[in-house]
């Protein structure tokens, strides 16, 4: 301890040593030492709560290079490198021990050899720039959720980033003491090349789930390198699994019933499904968008928002479909674009915005201009597919105001959704719990797009949604979820979403704003205020009752060849889902329950004699008989 102690006096400034070690708490201060002595920074930055610490990060970002300011107050803009524009799902591996059992379907390397790779690369990475150490709490500070954060890091604008989307935390590490419940980040974007990483190559992001460490290096790429979000996800999920709550994918929203009740849903989507879009429906309000933890506590289900902000997808978001973000991201408020298109005007400008593209200006790849290629002869869009907004809750008009509230919120209802085309009904109740994770959140697949991943229509497994974050075997993920409705009075009710349903011509037979009916009729089924009709999968609304939510909420004339065409229940359609996911956790997932497949035949059979009652396809007037 005395070397670590004399280390950092030697390396910091009288001031940061004071901070460092006023959180008294050896295994930080062992963490900073070994970190400072691997990558051999020119100085530390300890940065406390405090806004003028806060500001000091955003003007070291555009003293750097890393960020530009724009136009509007608060406004800046960053350009990842051109090739290190997404999440490296290849180079991003768990570190295991020999003692571990991850399952084969998680990416992992062994645990020495990892770390002997890593701190390879991060050796003197730093060499030249400032690091800075910051703090933060995962969930509602002074919380039964919470949980501190240290991050290590040589670039301002993932400091930057994190400052607006996690809650401070170097007031709470004075609270936990010498604990060693924490998680630690370090990143360096290693050499740059102006001002981005150069050596993507030698991109790395490693995860070590005993120590609950995440060493990432070479990348600039929020999803690489923002450690509080998708990389502390894998960590929670494996603390999570151990101390009996769950870490989640998901949103979490609260739906306005009748009289001023609010019920609150949480929900998990794949990517373009709909999910941030469904947390921001208009009237509604947000607790959070994308990342939630779940405990027990006192016979009832709560979640928290693990952020306090947004880091999103900015392509088409527009003042039509996304108008509270839309008017976030056009006013004066704390927001990081990132690879955009800002013109002469220094302003930013996005695929789908609503709005004419400037011809030229400046992206991702330079200076760009209309109809410019790269290296491969591929056209360089104005704004690339997934640039970003990064900006605080607290600058949304429809922020809930219990989203900071420590004991979260009560949650009355789980929902999945999925990009399907024709078999899932716009919404659905599960019969009970049980069912309900099995058939609609271990049973989720999405179709891809044409735009984006290729073929359009191909069906991609995803359960829950969680499957690129899982750190746990996934038979033991979905019995934990399974279980954890043991000892809840009355578990949240499960749903079932589909935004993309379409007839045998193509064409969507759900518009983008029905969601919000599909959302307030679950919300009434979880408050005992609507009826439904019982289908071989479970329970769906009654016509007078979407007729009616229609009218008052949308000003519209739902009609009852409306109602047939979305909630007819496609009988083959339903078996062979059964049979392709069936088909992937016999071969795939050793683990599996055996309750899955328990449930799987049950449900066949259910399907199989409605088929011979009603025929293959059931109207859901049929039902009504």
């Amino acid at each position: 301890m005395n070397d670590v102690n004399e280390l950092l006096k030697e390396k910091l400034t009288a001031e940061n040593y004071s901070r460092l070690m006023a959180l008294g708490n050896a295994k930080l201060h062992e963490f900073v030492a070994d970190a400072i002595e691997l990558a051999e920074p020119a100085s530390v930055y300890v940065c406390t709560d405090s806004d003028e610490d806060r500001a000091y990060i955003r003007e070291l970002a555009i003293k750097n290079g890393e960020e530009i300011a724009l136009n509007s107050a608060g406004h800046t803009c960053h350009f990842d490198g051109y090739y290190d524009q997404a999440r490296d799902k290849a180079k991003t591996k768990y570190l295991e021990a020999s003692s571990s059992d991850l399952g084969e379907s998680l990416n992992s390397v062994e645990k020495s050899a990892g770390v002997e790779e890593v701190r390879s690369l991060l050796k003197d990475s730093m060499a030249g720039r400032e690091v800075l150490v910051l703090f933060f709490c995962l969930g509602p500070v002074d919380s039964e959720f919470s949980i501190p954060c240290v991050q290590i890091t040589d670039s301002p604008y993932v400091a930057h980033s994190e400052t607006i989307l996690y809650r401070p935390g170097y007031e709470q590490f004075r609270k936990i003491g010498a604990s060693g419940a924490f998680f630690r980040f370090l990143h360096s974007e290693g050499e740059l090349e102006n001002a981005v990483s150069k050596n993507i190559d030698n991109r790395r992001v490693y995860i070590d789930l005993e120590e609950n460490i995440v060493y990432s290096v070479n990348t600039q790429y929020g999803g690489n390198t923002i450690g509080l979000k998708k990389l502390a996800l894998r960590l929670a999920i494996n603390k999570a699994s151990g101390e009996g709550w769950l870490a989640e994918h998901m949103f979490v929203m609260g739906a306005h019933g009748p009289g001023g009740r609010v019920t609150y849903f949480a929900g998990a989507f794949p990517s373009a499904c709909g999910k941030t879009s469904t947390s921001m429906i208009p009237g509604q309000t947000i607790i959070g968008d994308d990342i939630a933890y779940l405990r027990k506590i006192n016979g009832q289900m709560r979640s928290v928002n693990v952020e306090k902000g947004i880091f999103g997808i900015i392509r088409d978001v527009n003042s039509t479909d996304d108008p509270v973000i839309y008017e976030a991201l056009t006013s004066p408020c704390e927001v990081i674009f990132s690879n955009v298109l800002i013109g002469k005007d220094n302003k930013p400008n996005w695929l789908g915005m609503g709005a004419e593209l400037p011809a030229e200006g400046i992206n991702h790849s330079g200076k760009w201009r209309k109809g410019k290629t790269d290296a491969d002869g591929n056209e360089i869009t104005a704004s690339h597919k997934n640039a970003r907004y990064c900006l605080s809750i607290e600058d949304l008009k429809n922020m809930d105001p219990l989203m900071d509230d420590p004991d979260g919120v009560p949650v009355g209802g789980i929902i999945y959704g999925g990009r399907d085309s024709d078999t899932w009904v716009p919404v659905e109740q599960a019969f009970n719990w049980a069912e309900g994770i099995i058939l609609k959140g271990a049973s989720l697949e999405s179709e891809t797009t044409a735009a984006t991943l290729g073929a359009e229509g191909v069906r991609t497994f995803n359960l829950m949604s969680n499957l690129d974050f899982l750190s746990i075997p996934l038979g033991r993920y979905i019995q934990n979820n399974l279980d954890f409705a043991e000892g809840v009075k009355n578990p949240p009710l499960v749903f079932s979403v589909n935004y993309f349903l379409k007839d045998e011509d193509g064409k969507y037979l759900n518009g983008m704003g029905d969601k919000l009916v599909w959302i307030l009729w679950a919300e009434l089924r979880v408050n005992g205020d609507a009826e439904g009709l019982d289908t071989p999968t479970g329970v769906i609304p009654k016509y007078e009752d979407l007729a009616r939510l229609f009218k008052e909420n949308l000003d519209a004339d739902y009609t009852r060849e409306d109602y047939v065409r979305q909630f007819t229940v496609r009988i083959p359609k339903n078996l062979a889902k059964l049979d392709r996911v069936e088909k992937i956790y016999k071969e795939k997932v050793a683990d599996t329950p055996a309750i899955l497949f328990e449930t799987f035949a049950e449900v066949r059979k259910r399907l199989k004699e409605a088929a011979e009652k009603y025929g293959d396809n059931i109207s859901p007037l049929d039902l009504t008989a």
